[in-house]
């Protein structure tokens, strides 16, 4: 899984390179991060496009970091501020930020993440533990993103590729979906 990440990182590079800026990964503020919430016992998954780069067998680039957490009013601003990080904004279930390394940084705590954070498993980059969500809450949440009829229909349809990816990665998890979420697969 790891290796998957690094690709990841790979390809933030180049992107940066390819637009003429500054060599940079979000890798080191993903690692700072995961550290500052582990550290202050904040429950909390990965999920987005990091997540797809753990889960997902193609390489697929992302320049943000999307994280669940419970109650984003919990989140521990000072330790984040303290290592670096800035708020940017503050939206209905969820908080930007930016880290010391300009990766933009958003928590969510939608409800539908509740449980997909006590089921996240434990990936790890350069001996820090990442908490990731599993692949079946990555394709769910991805699904409800794709059939959210307010969200810019350019994420909608790679939401849904997201989806449909993962699960050809994973052929077992159609199994576990919904007969309309398999029905938005077939559909693809």
């Amino acid at each position: 899984m790891e290796s998957r990440l690094e690709i990841g990182f790979e390809l933030d590079r180049r992107w940066h390179l390819l637009r003429g800026e500054m060599d940079s990964s979000k890798k080191p503020d993903l690692i700072a991060v995961a550290t500052i919430l582990a550290t202050t016992g904040t429950p909390y998954a990965i999920i987005g496009g990091v997540a797809l780069q753990i889960h997902q067998a193609e390489p697929r680039t992302t320049l943000d970091i999307d994280l669940a957490v419970h109650d984003v009013t919990a989140l521990p601003d000072g330790a984040l501020l303290a290592g670096g990080f800035t708020r940017t904004g503050v939206f209905p279930h969820s908080v930007n930020w930016v880290g010391p390394g300009g990766t933009p940084v958003q928590f969510s705590d939608d409800p539908a993440f509740r449980e997909a954070i006590e089921r996240s498993a434990t990936s790890t980059v350069d001996g820090t533990p990442l908490r990731v969500v599993a692949p079946l809450d990555l394709v769910k949440a991805k699904l409800r993103a794709a059939l959210a009829p307010g969200r810019r229909r350019s994420k909608r349809i790679q939401d849904l590729a997201d989806a449909v990816s993962l699960v050809e990665s994973e052929p077992g998890l159609i199994t576990q979906l919904s007969a309309e979420e398999r029905s938005a697969i077939d559909r693809a």
